[in-house]
């Protein structure tokens, strides 16, 4: 098959391209980018370089695949995330539509069911919507959980305080998930014949309370006793700002981790729990604690 990869070489599109390359697949990578293409080429892979703002190139790109993996790149320089979402999404729509391809792995979020109050992953409910209303093309939506990489953001942290604050945590169960079980996932999702219409997989790794995720990654780091303790919303607004984290920004985040808190963002997963990936908490406390000594 010849399959395109959005997300250059990232935490889940390198292993990807890895992956499907082993398998046989002529991959092209699709990156912004031209210092990556020597990496890209170096995986067996095609280097295609340029912009998804752009979709001519997309278009152009697309033409001829059997599948293609659309990701959108965070940028929290974007003053509506919604927005630049919606987008990026019409520039997909726009490849798909003018190259014929047929097979669409989209990389969503868990909460993405939800068009309401889940702050920063309102932007893949949409572009699932949007996705959606393709006709002939048989779409994947990708659900993967909290990525144990969103917990070094607690590092500074726990250097500084002692402890975990925020506005979720205690004795919140948190569903945990590998950018490799994920790139794993989409490795056998992309092969998968499927019908034309559109299909969730969500995609987990490990499951815990933040009391227990704060106690395997404090004992990783010689720190046996780490508390993760609760604040209000209104504490973690605050808090935000006062770190320079600009106000309405700050307030998707709150309102993001509220959504953790009351269990809203899980509740789609759970009616539809998959098979549980290879990495679990233990596994990733170890890369926690060679970047907590950092």
């Amino acid at each position: 098959m010849k399959i395109i990869v959005t997300g250059s070489l990232g935490n889940i599109s390198k292993p990807l391209t890895k992956e499907l390359v082993q398998q046989g697949h002529a991959v092209v990578v699709i990156s912004s980018k031209p210092e990556k293409q020597k990496d890209i080429e170096a995986l067996g892979a095609t280097a295609a370089i340029g912009t998804l703002e752009d979709a001519d190139f997309l278009s152009a790109t697309f033409t001829g695949a059997n599948a293609v993996y659309c990701m959108i790149p965070p940028d929290l320089s974007e003053p509506n995330q919604v927005a630049y979402y919606r987008r990026i999404a019409g520039n997909y729509i726009t490849a798909i539509q003018q190259s014929g391809v047929k097979r669409v792995i989209h990389l969503s979020s868990y909460g993405a069911h939800l068009d309401k109050g889940t702050g920063l992953i309102l932007g893949a409910h949409h572009v699932e919507v949007m996705l959606n209303e393709l006709p002939g093309i048989a779409v994947t939506h990708m659900r993967p959980a909290y990525f144990y990489y969103n917990l070094f953001s607690f590092i500074e942290m726990i250097k500084h305080t002692g402890v975990i604050t925020a506005n979720y945590g205690g004795e919140d169960r948190i569903v945990l998930v590998s950018p490799i079980d994920i790139a794993a996932a989409i490795a056998g999702e992309i092969v998968t014949p499927a019908a034309p219409g559109s299909n969730v997989h969500y995609v987990a790794s490990d499951e815990r309370t933040a009391s227990e995720i704060a106690g395997i990654l404090g004992a990783a780091i010689g720190k046996p006793d780490l508390k993760w303790t609760v604040i209000t919303n209104e504490q973690m607004q605050s808090g935000m700002e006062a770190h320079g984290v600009p106000a309405s920004l700050a307030t998707s985040f709150v309102e993001m981790f509220a959504s953790i808190h009351s269990g809203a963002l899980t509740a789609d997963y759970y009616l539809n729990k998959p098979a549980m990936g290879k990495v679990k908490l233990e596994d990733f406390a170890k890369e926690f604690a060679a970047a907590f000594k950092k």
